[in-house]
């Protein structure tokens, strides 16, 4: 396994995000460190300082990860977590069915080595940890999984759901999902690893659990072996623990939606905003409407549901009953890191632009924000691709073009005669001697001036479909080419997109082996700082 670096610059990502990788002053006023400068990265790690729990924390991570049979590297992990000097390293993904896409899987790796890089370097225990979004109520996200087949991207979906339970993590896996693994299984052709692959998928991902515990098996029996923790806030000792900052979000509400507000308007100037802002930052856990938003209403708070607090009352339910209530995507980062003492969280490029939205809002918390380190980002290159790669004269970046603008592009590029310029100089011709002589008609007799025009109009349709006819005779005799590019695009930039976006990483595990994930994690240069796209050479 090779890894190779290619700029971020010509591959679809936000402008924020190439900004903050290439060019982090530009938007250093909108995050608290940069994350590629050693000097600030220390000054985290040397003032940083844990308001929490670190006992009922670790014991809180314990029951969790013994649930999910996590290997001792783990358990170890978080009995260090109660020394006082011991640090976390933060991602989080929703709970998708067969691990999702493989971004899933990237940011994992990106935990693990940058916790092992910081631990060297600052000789602290630096953990990584894995949230799972087990507060999450979008099943259409997590219901469906991409692979290639024959070259081209296929899915298979879990059938939709009209369920009233508030989050996907409580949601049993229906009884569907014994077609779903056999429509898979059998286009995932046998290899020599498919058993494998096959008894980790059946152990975690079976009508017995519900997504929570397939998703938290499945990571953790991966990854646990590299001392990854799991960590969640769907559970009533976790709500106990950060039901403080619960309370703060209503008693400070006023003040967290002025600095979002004012750093979210900032950040829009030059940038795409990322979460839109609402009244306030929790849901309310409905036992007869699920999960619904908390609103403003005049000086107090209702629900969808139409249950309504003043503002003592909502403090005070929170502070009775914790459980009901649940953080939206700006306050499940200040739950985070109330419970776990937090130096870094590892973010995709959407979550970089929402917490480019946040820095003044962890001061009303008193919590100073993470440094917010961009996760691996990867495109997995398979040999049969990598042989035919180099026989095209395009570079990878350009496979994310439309496949017709790929085959006239490549046409242009080998062909010897210039198709374009030909047809081109000849409309230009026939034009040109169309206007004098359609004005010569005009002087015979102007009833017959928008014939000659149709004439005109017809003769250059023609000429079109003559190119036309000649393009298609140069794709004849470079078909194996033409075929070439599209199975290259196909798997490079399935759907139009990048392959981590798309692609699950059981495909690759089932050609390359389950323990493929430990293999990149090893090729990974010590110093990596994931500043740059990679190309990995399977």
């Amino acid at each position: 396994m090779q890894v190779s670096n290619y700029s971020f610059k010509h591959l679809p990502f936000s402008k924020l995000f190439k900004t903050y990788v290439h060019n982090f002053d530009e938007v250093s006023k909108f995050f608290e460190h940069n994350p590629f400068d050693s000097t600030a990265i220390s000054k985290k790690m040397d003032g940083f300082t844990f308001q929490g729990d670190r006992e009922n924390t670790a014991s809180i991570l314990s029951s969790l990860n013994k649930q999910f049979d996590a290997d001792e590297e783990a358990i170890h992990n978080i009995e260090r977590l109660k020394n006082k000097n011991a640090l976390v390293v933060v991602t989080g993904q929703q709970l998708g069915v067969y691990g999702g896409p493989l971004y899933t899987v990237l940011k994992t790796l990106s935990t693990i080595h940058i916790a092992q890089q910081l631990e060297e370097e600052f000789n602290r225990p630096v953990i990584p940890v894995f949230w799972l979004a087990d507060e999450d109520h979008d099943y259409d996200e997590v219901r469906k999984i991409t692979i290639i087949d024959e070259d081209s991207p296929k899915t298979f979906s879990l059938p939709p759901k009209n369920n009233d339970l508030p989050t996907v993590a409580e949601l049993s896996l229906p009884d569907e999902i014994s077609e779903m693994r056999d429509q898979l299984k059998e286009v995932l052709y046998d290899t020599d690893f498919s058993g494998d692959l096959w008894e980790l998928l059946d152990e975690s991902f079976n009508k017995d659990n519900s997504f929570f515990e397939a998703f938290g098996l499945f990571i953790s029996r991966l990854f646990s072996k590299h001392g990854l923790v799991l960590a969640g806030s769907n559970h009533p000792d976790v709500k106990q623990a950060t039901g403080e900052y619960l309370k703060t979000s209503i008693q400070q509400a006023d003040k967290i939606r002025d600095r979002l507000e004012k750093q979210t308007a900032s950040l829009a100037e030059g940038y795409h905003q990322q979460v839109t802002l609402y009244d306030s930052n929790l849901f309310y856990l409905d036992d007869e409407t699920g999960r619904t938003k908390i609103n403003r209403n005049g000086n107090g708070w209702e629900t969808d549901g139409n249950v309504k607090w003043n503002n003592a009352q909502l403090v005070d339910e929170i502070e009775a009953h914790p459980d009901r209530f649940s953080p939206n995507v700006f306050l499940r980062p200040i739950v985070q890191d109330a419970l776990l003492p937090t130096a870094g969280y590892v973010a995709g490029p959407g979550e970089i632009a929402y917490y480019g939205q946040m820095k003044s809002m962890y001061q009303c918390f008193d919590m100073d924000m993470p440094i917010i380190f961009p996760r691996l980002s990867a495109t997995l290159i398979e040999p049969a691709i990598d042989r035919i790669f180099n026989e095209l004269p395009f570079e990878f970046h350009e496979y994310g073009n439309r496949i017709e603008d790929l085959e006239s592009d490549y046409v242009d590029r080998t062909d010897q005669h210039d198709i374009e310029a030909i047809f081109e100089d000849w409309q230009t011709k026939v034009e040109e001697i169309s206007d004098t002589k359609k004005k010569d008609i005009a002087d015979i007799d102007p009833t017959l001036e928008a014939a000659a025009e149709k004439a005109t109009s017809i003769y250059i349709n023609e000429l079109n479909k003559l190119k036309g006819k000649v393009y298609r005779s140069v794709k004849k005799k470079d078909q194996t080419q033409l075929d070439r590019i599209k199975r290259i695009k196909a798997n490079l930039f399935p759907e139009e997109g990048l392959q981590e976006r798309t692609i699950a990483p059981i495909f690759f595990m089932n050609k390359y082996g389950v323990d493929i994930w430990d293999k990149l994690l090893n090729a990974l240069d010590a110093d990596e700082d994931f500043d740059h796209h990679k190309l990995v050479y399977l």
